[in-house]
């Protein structure tokens, strides 16, 4: 990329308020400016809260049509026994309760760009409708014979699976093809962690204007714990947690412990190892079972360790379990001989035989769960250890325990 491309990328982030460096976003604007002259259709995909309906946004202003209307519509909310009226029109009496001539989004947005967020959701009698008006820029109002005509540019946008909704019977294939001439893919938070700290601090400097009050910040800990976890619901969830915590804290140090108090329970020391060669960041079946005896083991040592000093007269720290005291945990692995029989007190009635079965069993897990959280990193020990759920110096223990070779 030259230097000017760079400074206009600059530019258009500044005036639309994007926050990152992440090369596929930086890709995903690029081709947003491209086509922008163009009345091409463009379909725009990503996950629920990644900031899709920036695109459209920058289209419209960089088009021949900037200065025509813009309008936005989530066809996830309208009434499917409304939408057809919604997007194209009614005559006066076509229904009950029209009791005058109304346009739709289609006649008003006329010579201007039309914005379909989760198009998916649109009923089929109303995709062929849709279909009919991107190809010809034909419509017929509800309760109407007349042929109408208009000229819109049509950018639609989904969190859904659109192959997948065609192989079900619920999104015509011609009108994928016609709407996606342009794709445009908006990558997940977890796919951005170098802006995951700058985009807090945003949000963080944000409410403390608006709240009037001193910003809040993290610390070393904290950072990795962000940079760490999944964001399921991507740049959303991010900024509603720094307006919790700017509003709910004292504070303004946020340590890792507060960072995990508004977080679901199920948060950073679940989180997903991404296996090569997968296009998924959930878990199968055998890494869950896997990341259950990674933990079993990391407790077990701590409970022999405290045996160990309750034997020689030192004081012997509490273990805690992850999983609920006096709560059997049964995992069976299909593909694999393992099997994990845990009980609150099976510490203290255990053998040294049991003992050794268990880290046998699970001691090649151990060392693919290390190198898969390493991989997914980069290298980079901090983040694979909060991960792991286990402190930076346990990881470098565990490495050199295993004999691993990174």
């Amino acid at each position: 990329m030259s230097i000017f491309a760079l400074m206009d990328l600059r530019i258009l982030k500044q005036r639309f308020d994007i926050i990152g460096i992440n090369p596929s976003l930086d890709r995903a604007l690029e081709i947003a400016v491209q086509v922008a002259g163009t009345d091409l259709s463009v379909l725009i995909t990503g996950e629920s809260g990644v900031g899709k309906e920036v695109i459209p946004q920058i289209i419209h202003s960089n088009s021949p049509r900037k200065h025509k209307k813009y309008i936005a519509v989530n066809c996830g909310a309208i009434p499917e026994g409304t939408i057809d009226s919604e997007l194209f029109g009614h005559e006066k009496g076509a229904f009950t309760g029209a009791v005058e001539t109304r346009k739709g989004y289609f006649e008003v947005a006329n010579e201007g760009t039309l914005f379909l967020d989760e198009v998916a959701e649109l009923p089929l009698s109303t995709q062929v409708r849709l279909l009919r008006v991107i190809q010809t820029g034909e419509f017929i109002k509800v309760g109407s014979s007349k042929v109408e005509k208009t000229d819109v540019r049509v950018v639609a946008a989904t969190n859904k699976n659109l192959l997948k909704a065609i192989e079900l019977g619920k999104f015509r294939e011609d009108l994928y093809y016609r709407l996606n001439t342009v794709p445009i893919t908006i990558p997940s938070l977890r796919d951005r962690r170098e802006d995951i700290h700058t985009l807090f601090r945003k949000f963080a400097s944000d409410f403390a204007e608006r709240y009037k009050m001193p910003s809040i910040k993290l610390n070393e800990q904290a950072r990795i714990l962000l940079e760490a976890y999944r964001w399921p619901g991507n740049i959303r969830q991010l900024k509603s947690l720094a307006e919790q915590i700017s509003v709910i804290e004292h504070n303004r140090e946020i340590s890792a412990e507060v960072i995990k108090k508004y977080l679901p329970a199920d948060g950073p020391e679940y989180l997903p190892v991404k296996t090569e060669g997968h296009g998924t960041d959930y878990l199968s079946d055998r890494d869950i079972i896997f990341k259950i005896l990674y933990q079993l083991r990391h407790e077990v040592e701590e409970l022999k360790s405290g045996l160990a000093k309750k034997d020689t007269g030192e004081a012997a720290p509490v273990a805690t379990p992850r999983f609920a005291p006096g709560r059997e945990i049964n995992r069976n692995i299909s593909d694999s001989a393992a099997v994990v029989d845990y009980e609150e007190d099976s510490a203290e009635e255990g053998t040294e035989t049991e003992d050794q079965d268990i880290s046998l069993s699970i001691q090649d897990v151990s060392a693919e769960l290390i190198k898969k959280a390493l991989e997914k990193h980069g290298g980079k020990r901090k983040l694979a250890a909060a991960e792991l759920g286990i402190s930076e110096r346990t990881l470098y223990r565990k490495i050199k325990d295993l004999n691993l070779d990174l």
